[in-house]
């Protein structure tokens, strides 16, 4: 808050108040004062600025019971009063440094979590022999630099795999997840020929660090997750750990490939049936788009959600390099007023027309 708005406000306010005990004759006014004004400051303003808050009403109130007639109340009701006022502006200056020191503290952290997911999310686009994939990322708005959306794209023997994924909550809280989710799929792509032993190691990686969180305090967490392998061939692998269905973008047209949904990493334990393989056509030139929910739970003012499958066939004509920050762009405007729950992320996954 800019130092001119805080000691106009604290004048008018002071004024108001000296004023209204005036007219009143009572010395509730003045009570009001030496409470409130301090203690809004350490909640909105800076130390600086609440150290004068304090000092301001500290002296208002002095000079107000020094100068009563002396009729009006006895010296030690006013050596009390004054006492009161300075106690309570040092616990507001107190306070607001607490804050303070804490809104410091946060921003750090963020800040360090920001730099270690810029260099753990590969930037976009990224090219291998078989696909092109290009996106968006972006954290939800309470927590700007940092979310719990993840995806990778690994060149593995067997083709080119493509992670996306979703971990539980968001915020600082669930980038422990997602690192581990990551590092994990980048070691098993290259050593798992089949995608279920890879959903197994990604499985393993979120019990391991749920066992973790455990033992510090935190609380455990599950990650949605899909993951496709692309090769050669004119058809791709797909395994869903109870993710967002893929979007198949061909010849002008939309579809859903229907992949059986199992259950999320770190709860394979729970499920009555491990997570099954299944396989959809991917052409030459044909494009797959992977979104997490923060797109699909995107909602517009009266609750509406977003019609992901209505919007894409609105521009299936687009570049696939053009199509996730189009959609992106879209379901903003969509929301206007709305809101938007949780982090979002949106790879378009462009097959190779020359493969």
């Amino acid at each position: 808050m800019p130092n001119a708005e805080v000691v106009i406000g604290v004048v008018s306010l002071t004024v108001l108040v000296l004023l209204l005990g005036s007219l009143s004759g009572s010395p509730v006014w003045l009570l009001g004062l030496f409470v409130f004004l301090p203690g809004t400051a350490s909640a909105l303003c800076t130390v600086r600025q609440t150290e004068f808050v304090a000092a301001w009403t500290t002296l208002v109130v002095a000079v107000t019971v020094l100068v009563q007639n002396g009729d009006s109340g006895s010296w030690l009701d006013r050596i009390l009063l004054m006492l009161l006022t300075l106690a309570l502006g040092a616990a507001s200056v107190y306070a607001c440094h607490r804050r303070v020191q804490r809104e410091h503290e946060t921003l750090r952290l963020r800040s360090t979590a920001a730099a270690m997911q810029r260099h753990i999310l590969r930037p976009l686009p990224m090219l291998t022999e078989e696909v092109l994939v290009d996106g968006v990322y972006e954290p939800v708005q309470e927590d700007r630099l940092v979310g719990g959306d993840i995806y990778d794209v690994v060149h593995s023997p067997w083709g080119t795999r493509v992670l996306i994924g979703d971990v539980q909550g968001k915020g600082l809280p669930a980038v422990g997840a997602a690192f581990a989710v990551i590092g994990a799929f980048r070691e098993a792509a290259h050593r798992e020929p089949t995608l279920t032993a890879l959903a197994d190691s990604l499985d393993a990686s979120v019990v391991r660090h749920n066992s973790y969180a455990t033992q510090t305090g935190d609380d455990e967490r599950f990650v949605t997750a899909l993951v496709v392998n692309i090769d050669a061939h004119d058809e791709a692998q797909a395994i869903n750990c109870g993710h967002v269905l893929p979007q198949l973008l061909h010849n002008a047209t939309v579809s859903t490939p229907a992949l059986e949904s199992g259950v999320p990493l770190g709860l394979a334990e729970l499920a009555a049936e491990p997570a099954t393989v299944g396989w959809f056509g991917f052409p030459r030139g044909a494009t797959l788009l992977l979104t997490t929910d923060g797109l699909t739970e995107t909602r517009a003012p009266d609750g509406t959600f977003y019609p992901v499958a209505e919007r894409l066939a609105e521009r299936v004509s687009l570049p696939a390099t053009d199509l996730p920050t189009a959609l992106y762009d879209d379901a903003r405007a969509f929301a206007g007023g709305g809101s938007r729950h949780d982090d979002v992320a949106i790879l378009s996954v462009r097959r190779s027309p020359f493969r």
